[in-house]
């Protein structure tokens, strides 16, 4: 009885481990399903992939497990290290000139077409300052602060003229151009202007006389206010001519040609866009390790940790398992099962045949003991 009950609790418990997964199909005589086939994980293995999912998701591949394994500060310290050292191979120290960049992005000859750019550019620019400044008076196109300046420094130029004009008058230039002046006019007047000579003498005492009263002039009170006035005078007339009347006869085009040859000698776009980035910004790897590379990794920490949950959903991993399991073939299943478990199966099976021998004894205990 141990004998035959130990056979029975082995065989019984192997046959229900094997019956976990064979048969792997229905086992059909005639029409009629043969009972226990599929086994019981083939048969269920659509809810089994749909619980996997479910554990993985719920268990397993958790937001917060990716939180604590992936979003951590060593994590983003390495990937701010790793970001800021291909910036450094591939754009800051790269041997690829802008232009080189630019046509790669797209934009084949750009100097070319950056030059007439900026040349359309400045020739409507310098149009609108030609109208600007041709389409009203004085006044209108001046800015008030320098009209105000310039009417504040007219007692300054007055005082600059008179002080020129008392140097010239009492120099020997000026003196030579009084005896011109009184020479030439008593020379076009005949016999009166001989008379005058006879009655003044000799034109240099003449000449010391009228010099005399014109530096008296000059230095006189009234004569300050007197061309103080003209000029301001003539000031406020000015202010009210137009600008275009004032320059009617000025070279706009040569002016406007010859800015723009200077501006496009001055840009030489193409070989400036024939030098790296490196070459315009030497300390942009310094600069950007701590002004850019810092701050993007962190927002995009920031922003996957923010992102993590519905990234989670929008994946779908447990749809994923549960598709990836349906497409499994059952041997491979069974093949992962028993590889954890093999040897525990075995010992539930020893211990069916333990439990059944212990069990035979028991009843053959029993028979004897009634007979």
């Amino acid at each position: 009885m141990a004998l035959i009950g130990a056979l029975i609790g082995g065989l019984t418990n192997h046959l229900a481990i094997k019956m976990l997964f064979r048969p792997h199909e229905a086992k059909y005589i005639g029409k009629w399903r043969v009972p226990f086939t599929p086994g019981l994980i083939p048969k269920r293995r659509d809810e089994l992939a749909t619980q996997l999912g479910k554990t993985v998701t719920n268990y397993l591949l958790t937001p917060e497990t990716f939180r604590k394994k992936l979003l951590t500060p060593e994590m983003e310290k390495k990937a701010q290290g790793f970001l800021q050292q291909k910036l450094e191979d591939h754009v800051l120290h790269s041997e690829k000139t802008v232009n080189e960049w630019l046509t790669t992005a797209g934009a084949s000859d750009g100097a070319a077409k950056a030059e007439r750019k900026v040349m359309e550019v400045l020739d409507a620019q310098l149009f609108a300052i030609r109208r600007k400044i041709t389409a009203g008076t004085v006044s209108e196109v001046v800015p008030e602060k320098w009209l105000l300046e310039a009417e504040g420094r007219i007692p300054t130029i007055t005082s600059y003229i008179l002080d020129k004009s008392e140097q010239y008058f009492s120099s020997e230039e000026g003196k030579a151009m009084f005896k011109k002046l009184i020479d030439d006019f008593l020379a076009t007047k005949g016999t009166l202007g001989n008379m005058v000579n006879m009655f003044f003498g000799e034109s240099e005492s003449l000449v010391g006389k009228i010099q005399r009263e014109a530096l008296k002039f000059i230095a006189a009170p009234g004569t300050f206010e007197l061309v103080n006035t003209i000029i301001r005078n003539e000031w406020i007339k000015l202010q009210q001519r137009p600008v275009e009347e004032l320059l009617s006869g000025f070279d706009w085009d040569g002016l406007f040609n010859s800015v723009k040859i200077y501006a496009e000698k001055e840009l030489a776009l193409e070989s400036r866009l024939n030098r790296t980035i490196q070459d315009y910004w030497p300390d942009g790897a310094e600069w950007t390790a701590v002004n850019v590379t810092p701050v993007l990794t962190s927002f995009a920490f920031k922003q996957a940790e923010l992102q993590m949950e519905l990234s989670m959903r929008k994946l779908k991993i447990d749809e994923m398992v549960k598709e990836q399991v349906d497409s499994f073939p059952v041997s491979i299943l069974e093949d992962l099962v028993l590889g954890i478990s093999k040897r525990e199966f075995k010992m539930i099976t020893v211990l069916g045949a333990f439990l059944g021998g212990l069990i035979g004894i028991v009843q053959g205990l029993i028979v004897f003991l009634t007979n």
